[in-house]
């Protein structure tokens, strides 16, 4: 993995119903910076589609992830933390080459740990019935990408904690 750069951006990305939403704001509590919900950046023809439960397509995604790379960008050197998807390699490629020093923080887990949190939320656009679509698009991240895995079993605080320490393991230098 890539050291990680400070201060940062940090895209907390996975599939839905993993917690970003929640972790998110945790998290850049945790690093003493500004959240931003990266489902505020979708526009309304995403939302609807999705209410539907139609899945986005790339070109649904362009302009959202162009969106989220802007607010990425405009916190380059001063730090962040944004959630996002960012299921495949080529969304993420789009959101580093917006802003080159973002981290992802990719939030794992169990399909079934997963379902039952959703099933449990409350006032969300995004059913049950696309995550077998986002386990299908998910690209886990690679080496070469700068960012961790976090399991999202436990608390909302212990995988905060969690994801704290792994990204503090990531800024260290290598010995």
């Amino acid at each position: 993995m890539q050291q990680l750069r400070t201060p940062h951006v940090v895209v907390v990305m996975g599939v839905a119903g993993t917690g970003k939403t929640t972790i998110g704001p945790l998290l850049a509590a945790r690093l003493g910076v500004p959240y931003a919900e990266g489902d505020d950046f979708h526009p309304q023809a995403n939302i609807d589609k999705m209410s539907a439960g139609v899945p986005l397509d790339d070109a649904d995604r362009w302009p959202w992830l162009d969106a989220i790379g802007a607010w990425a960008h405009g916190r380059a050197g001063l730090g962040g933390v944004v959630s996002s998807s960012a299921l495949k390699r080529s969304y993420r490629d789009r959101l580093r080459a917006a802003a080159p020093g973002v981290v992802f923080v990719h939030l794992t887990g169990d399909r079934a740990l997963i379902e039952d949190r959703m099933s449990h939320r409350q006032g969300h656009f995004m059913p049950t019935a696309l995550l077998d679509s986002q386990f299908a698009t998910l690209q886990p991240l690679q080496p070469d990408e700068a960012g961790v895995a976090v399991d999202v079993t436990g608390s909302p605080e212990e995988i905060t904690a969690r994801a704290v320490q792994a990204l503090d393991a990531l800024s260290r230098p290598a010995k």
